[in-house]
């Protein structure tokens, strides 16, 4: 079981757009682009990016099975769950179970996600 593996590359370069895909049912909200995956075990790293006026609250919040951290690299998020914006530089660790989201953004926000969802616990 091994991640895929790049060379240095700007994931936020303009020259980087093309591959950034919409998120499956968030399409003109929110966007993703896969750094890192290792396609044996699911575990993944990649940022998602929520446009400005973004806003998660008609899917409610969400919780998963699995272990993941976040980091929340530019812009600004708001978690419904946490009642607290998220800015650049805020950290999370979260354990199987917790709720998270929804979430809204006015500026925008990129968060780095790295997700192991063989980890069931």
């Amino acid at each position: 079981m091994t991640k895929s593996t790049a060379t240095y590359w700007n994931v936020l370069s303009p020259q980087a757009q093309e591959r950034w895909a919409p998120v499956k049912g968030l399409e003109g909200i929110a966007e993703e682009l896969t750094l890192s995956i290792d396609e044996e075990s699911g575990e993944y790293t990649k940022l998602t990016r929520f446009l400005p006026g973004a806003d998660t609250t008609a899917f409610g919040g969400k919780t998963h099975l699995y272990p993941e951290e976040v980091f929340i690299v530019s812009g600004r998020l708001y978690d419904k769950a946490f009642e607290m914006w998220l800015e650049a530089g805020h950290y999370a660790s979260r354990p199987p179970g917790e709720l998270h989201g929804p979430f809204k953004t006015d500026v925008g926000c990129v968060v780095l996600e790295i997700s192991f969802p063989n980890r069931v616990g």
